[in-house]
């Protein structure tokens, strides 16, 4: 025990270049996604190697982004955040205009030549947690004592979530809600305003769901998918097929029966699955603790460095590490028949250009904050402070 606490030390000290946990999961998590991905989308093509090869290049290249984030200063990003929200939105109105539609949404707009087509909603994560994070950092003492300032990004928010709404993105827009909603909360908003908009948003979408005849379905099909298990229940339970058979130990890496043309998006939304059947309980459990153990690392980055005074990249982290953890648990809830069916992508496992992409700017910008916060551990003073504190009576 104590080797381990020397090493949890070293690891851990404000003298080490970064966070090695976070690298770590990081690291780890998309290795399992490279080989599952491999695994998964074996006898979708001709070509076995085509997805290997393409999501080798993916995580080559959401690599890069995760360097080229490392090496911009955080004031750089808290100065044009506005801008990178403005161009989020243009963006998400250019995939409503002129976006490819597939299974009857609007999300990706076609690039030319052989580049893949680019999930718009992905890169506007991006946007919407620097927006959010410098207004945060600028009015925490307005989000502390004065109740009603919340309003003002939650009326921000509506409008990235009414285009995605049109899209119609709904998984989006819960990733979105959440994590503006966490950022709100870790910044000491009123948790009985927070209680209050999120009671507000759950009804929206429970309307949002009677009205709309597919959703409704998808809902009824979660309750009970073996009542239509070859229409709307068809996902869920070749999914939980797919569960049973993998018991403890899994039947064994590549083993798998239902990626082979019974569940559908088997390498990107329902990998999970896959995960469960080939590598069994023990492998999924290690999925979650990877997952677990990345969040708990983004968590302490943002709580250091708001400690340090460093309330732009507290906040980041803080927006990261919602967005991450409400995709995760979705992504497995929905394999698993916890939740209706959902069109998110497992962050770091799940076959996508666009996704991994994000995910290793975030994780690019973790390490960033983490950065910063060991070099300047504390803060003289914070330009986000009120300019007028107010006076103690006598």
């Amino acid at each position: 025990m104590s080797r381990l606490k020397r090493l949890h030390t070293v690891l851990t000290t404000r003298n080490s270049p970064c966070d090695i946990w976070l690298i770590a999961a990081a690291v780890a998590l998309a290795g399992i996604g490279w080989v599952m991905v491999s695994s998964a989308s074996i006898g979708l093509l001709e070509n076995s190697f085509y997805y290997f090869r393409q999501h080798g290049i993916f995580l080559l290249i959401s690599t890069l982004g995760c360097l080229f984030m490392l090496s911009v200063p955080l004031e750089v990003w808290r100065q044009n955040a506005a801008l990178i929200f403005l161009i989020s939105i243009a963006l998400l109105v250019g995939v409503l205009l002129f976006g490819q539609e597939i299974n009857g949404s609007k999300r990706w707009i076609a690039l030319p030549g052989p580049l893949p087509s680019l999930q718009v909603s992905e890169l506007g994560k991006i946007g919407l947690i620097f927006y959010m994070a410098m207004f945060m950092s600028r009015f925490t003492y307005d989000l502390r004592r004065r109740v009603f300032t919340m309003w003002r990004p939650i009326a921000v928010l509506a409008l990235p979530a009414g285009l995605l709404f049109l899209a119609p993105d709904f998984g989006g827009m819960v990733v979105y809600t959440t994590c503006v909603i966490g950022m709100l909360m870790m910044s000491g908003a009123s948790l009985v305003l927070l209680i209050g908009s999120g009671a507000v948003l759950g009804s929206g979408a429970v309307m949002m769901v009677a009205l709309e005849p597919y959703r409704l379905a998808r809902w009824t099909s979660f309750l009970d998918p073996w009542a239509d298990q070859f229409a709307t229940g068809y996902q869920l339970t070749q999914a939980l097929i797919a569960f049973g058979r993998g018991h403890v130990t899994g039947t064994g890496l590549g083993n798998s029966v239902q990626k082979l043309h019974y569940l559908p998006e088997a390498h990107t939304d329902f990998i999970f699955a896959v995960i469960a059947e080939e590598l069994g309980m023990i492998g999924a459990i290690a999925i979650i603790l990877l997952f677990t153990l990345l969040i708990s690392r983004a968590m302490w980055i943002g709580r250091k460095a708001e400690l340090a005074g460093h309330l732009f990249g507290a906040y980041v982290s803080y927006g990261i590490c919602f967005v991450i953890a409400s995709q995760a648990f979705i992504n497995m809830a929905v394999s698993s028949g916890l939740l209706p069916t959902k069109g998110l992508t497992l962050p770091l496992i799940s076959y996508g250009g666009s996704s991994l992409l994000v995910i290793g700017m975030m994780i690019g910008l973790l390490l960033r904050v983490d950065a910063e916060t060991r070099q300047r551990p504390s803060r003289a003073a914070t330009p986000y402070k009120p300019r007028h504190e107010p006076r103690l009576s006598k």
